[in-house]
């Protein structure tokens, strides 16, 4: 089973920085990695790392798509054990309602997570925020485009994160087991 999970920030959203995923697949193999299986056109793949490998895997990655692909992009690279953390941490049942609404931000760095804190304590209403140890959630029951707290997050991460929807979320926890 797949082991390790690599979201691209920002590709394929509208004419800049296109990713074929038949491209993201080879060149995750080309680096020695296997079972790659990519999900959606967004930039998120699982794949198994070989015992032994070294280094750093979201620079590794990175290098590749920049030598490779001419495309410059951030990667973060959580490993199977984490995604599942960051899945049993959803912290509002009203996720399951519209999957879509509810946005996880995969987060690496604790220093960035930190930067969000003093979110907390302001009241979004109808919109919420939580905080786990590798991620960001939050839920825009009205719009994600159009929500203050998105604008918020983003301000604050700059690109120390990247976010999915529970719905992608769910799947990729479900390509990590096998499913």
């Amino acid at each position: 089973m797949p082991n390790a999970l690599a979201l691209l920030r920002g590709i394929n959203v509208g004419r800049a920085k296109r990713v074929a995923m038949a491209d993201l697949r080879a060149l995750l193999e080309g680096l020695g990695f296997s079972e790659v299986r990519t999900l959606l056109n967004s930039g998120n793949a699982v794949f198994t790392v070989p015992a032994g490998h070294r280094g750093e895997l979201a620079a590794q990655i990175e290098r590749a798509l920049a030598s490779r692909l001419h495309v410059t992009a951030r990667v973060f690279v959580f490993s199977a054990a984490d995604l599942h953390q960051i899945v049993a941490g959803m912290p509002f049942p009203q996720f399951a309602e519209n999957p879509s609404r509810a946005m996880v931000t995969f987060i690496p760095n604790p220093a960035d997570l930190a930067k969000l804190r003093p979110l907390l304590k302001e009241d979004w209403s109808p919109e919420a925020l939580a905080l786990g140890d590798r991620a960001a959630y939050a839920w825009f029951p009205n719009s994600v485009l159009e929500s203050p707290l998105n604008t918020a997050l983003a301000r604050l991460l700059k690109d120390g994160g990247t976010a999915r929807n529970w719905a992608t979320v769910l799947k990729l926890a479900a390509l990590v087991d096998g499913r």
